[in-house]
């Protein structure tokens, strides 16, 4: 299997083996052809598929909430994946499956899920970046909503 991979962006060839803990996939904010998340899916995807992807996961929630607003199932992105040898082979086969909408309203709601991205882009060693805090207002929502639930379900037991 296919280990490195050539970068559209520098021509570079770059290492598809995470395992070492010092090479990561390309950040989700970094576009690719104005396709945010899709150099680290292609990434994840071609690791998993020379099972050097070590620790990551694909296709992930994230990469399955992008695919899903791409309009592309994991499973079509994979074999496009497979049969891509660069960043150039994927993103046409992208171009001519997905429509700039669509693109724009996956761009538009990953930039949304900064935890995620600032999570990510802080374990990954990216300059500047700093882990963020738990997410307060989601956590205490949740217990709210769960505290609504027994309450509701102790009123009508009763």
């Amino acid at each position: 299997m296919n280990r490195v991979a050539l970068t559209k962006a520098t021509g570079a060839v770059m290492s598809l083996d995470f395992r070492d803990g010092k090479t990561f996939p390309r950040r989700g904010r970094t576009p690719l052809g104005g396709f945010l998340w899709l150099a680290r899916a292609f990434d994840k995807a071609r690791a998993k598929q020379s099972r050097t992807q070590d620790g990551y996961i694909y296709p992930c929630p994230m990469d399955r909430a992008m695919m899903r607003r791409w309009g592309v199932k994991p499973s079509e992105f994979t074999g496009a994946a497979s049969a891509s040898a660069t960043d150039d082979q994927i993103l046409s086969w992208m171009s001519s499956r997905v429509s700039e909408g669509q693109m724009q309203t996956a761009n538009a709601w990953l930039s949304r899920q900064t935890y995620a991205l600032d999570r990510h882009d802080a374990q990954e060693g990216v300059p500047g970046a700093k882990a963020p805090g738990l997410p307060w207002r989601e956590i205490v929502f949740g217990i709210a909503i769960a505290a609504a639930g027994f309450l509701a379900a102790w009123f009508i037991i009763r």
